[in-house]
């Protein structure tokens, strides 16, 4: 019988164990951290062998097959070692698209990945389609191949998913945009980032499609390389003579092999320019499973944004709060500024994986009053900053990062919390790090 072993007992490690017991495999899981109480729950009622806090390593090296956690890098010890005995090592992902024949609408990019994700999945469902919602958003895929039967998954893939998938197609692959992020796991080489984006293009066919901002220097570099075997969709503002959906005269159009598809892109639920392109990348996955223009449009209209992504909180005394805790790089930190209307109390900071801040100097300079630091390091925000903006403060809290934002605040201001960084310092994750905010802010 072949032994699948797993490692990393989260949402998608307990989903891949669940799937790999139901194809009668010999399955054991083990995580070098506790596994959540409902995670184990699961694991004992499928009666599937599991450890925490340990990794054993001769439960482990005698695999088959080894499924791994997107958060373990590939230079884990233990992944050498599997890879030095030459034990295929892959994504829940990647085992999960071998045992459903359910058409699969992939994204990623740098940025708008979970907005897009989650409004193609509001497109589709709303129209009445049978469609599950998996990656890093929703219940694992994994999970969902073992228990439910679904025509369509909407899959958001970061590009370490990409990386443990060598076999699994996407049906229709989107890619919004490439920026460096992540480039401590990649070597700290743009190109290995880039490459692993492209992963989501791999095994595509000519009855495939392939949707991408046209304008995005690095795809578009990219895909003068590249011999991509699937049917184009560029998305841009405005159009060439390839391009799919763009705006002419204020209205979004979208223009496919069978559909024309048109409306004021004043009425679009998600307002600024990223997510315009958001409502083009989604507007052209469903056109292209041909959902009813009336049914796309009513979707697009009525769609509410993702938690901890540009989501409003409160007014207080004429001060806007905003939470984009989702902003993890300073690309998305860019997104969330541009689309301000007023002046701007920026709180930054947190674990920083190398990031370049020259990318927003301009719309820091142009819009914000003053920034708040909130981390257990701040040595490259001061590096940077200092000198650039007047009014800086130092925080180790939340507490004390709205307090002090609110104090440096005008009346008609913004409190902005886009921090560019990861959140591993002081919270749990940028969920945990959204919700305090939020918290500390209704508290105010």
């Amino acid at each position: 019988m072949k032994r699948i072993v797993i490692l990393g007992g989260g949402e998608s490690g307990a989903g891949a164990a669940v799937l790999a017991k139901k194809q009668g495999f010999d399955v054991f899981l083990s995580d070098l951290s506790e596994i959540k109480a409902e995670y184990k729950t699961l694991l004992n009622e499928n009666e599937i062998a599991w450890e925490e806090k340990q990794h054993t390593e001769e439960l482990i090296l005698n695999a088959d097959e080894v499924i791994k956690s997107p958060g373990i890098p590939d230079k884990a010890p233990l992944i050498k070692k599997l890879h030095a005995l030459g034990t295929s090592v892959i994504s829940e992902i990647e085992f999960a698209g071998r045992y459903t024949n359910a058409k699969m609408i992939c994204i990623t990019g740098s940025n708008g990945k979970t907005t897009t994700t989650m409004l193609v999945y509001h497109i589709l469902k709303q129209a009445g389609l049978n469609v599950g919602l998996a990656g890093n958003v929703g219940q694992s895929l994994a999970l969902q191949v073992a228990t439910e039967h679904f025509d369509y998954y909407v899959v958001e893939l970061s590009s370490f998913q990409l990386d443990g998938m060598n076999e699994f197609k996407a049906d229709i692959a989107i890619l919004l945009n490439i920026t460096p992020d992540h480039l401590d796991r990649y070597e700290y080489n743009f190109q290995n980032y880039v490459n692993s984006k492209f992963r989501i293009t791999q095994n595509q066919t000519a009855d495939d499609a392939f949707i991408f901002w046209e304008n995005d220097p690095v795809i578009k570099a990219e895909l003068a390389k590249r011999n991509i075997q699937s049917a184009m969709y560029p998305f841009a503002i405005e159009r060439t003579e390839k391009t799919k959906a763009f705006i002419e005269n204020d209205e979004l159009i979208i223009q496919t092999l069978k559909t024309l598809f048109t409306m004021p892109a004043s009425e679009l639920a998600l307002q600024g320019m990223h997510n315009t392109y958001n409502s083009m990348a989604a507007g052209l996955a469903a056109s292209i499973v041909n959902v009813r223009k009336e049914s796309i449009r009513d979707s697009l209209q009525d769609f509410q944004g993702v938690e901890h992504r540009l989501e409003y909180v409160a007014t207080v005394k004429n001060i806007r709060f905003i939470n984009d805790s989702k902003a993890t790089n300073v690309n998305s930190c860019w997104y969330a500024l541009q689309s301000m209307k007023t002046p701007v109390v920026l709180i930054l900071g947190g674990t920083d994986k190398g990031n370049d801040y020259s990318e927003i100097e301009e719309l820091v300079r142009g819009k914000v009053t003053g920034l708040i630091f909130m981390g257990l390091d701040n040595k490259a925000l001061h590096t940077f900053f200092d000198g650039k903006i007047e009014n800086i403060k130092d925080v180790q809290s939340m507490e004390d990062a709205v307090n002090e934002a609110y104090k440096m605040a005008s009346v008609g201001e913004t409190v902005l919390l886009s921090p560019c960084c990861a959140s591993f310092d002081l919270f749990k994750n940028y969920e945990d790090r959204g919700k305090q905010f939020k918290n500390c802010v209704r508290n105010l």
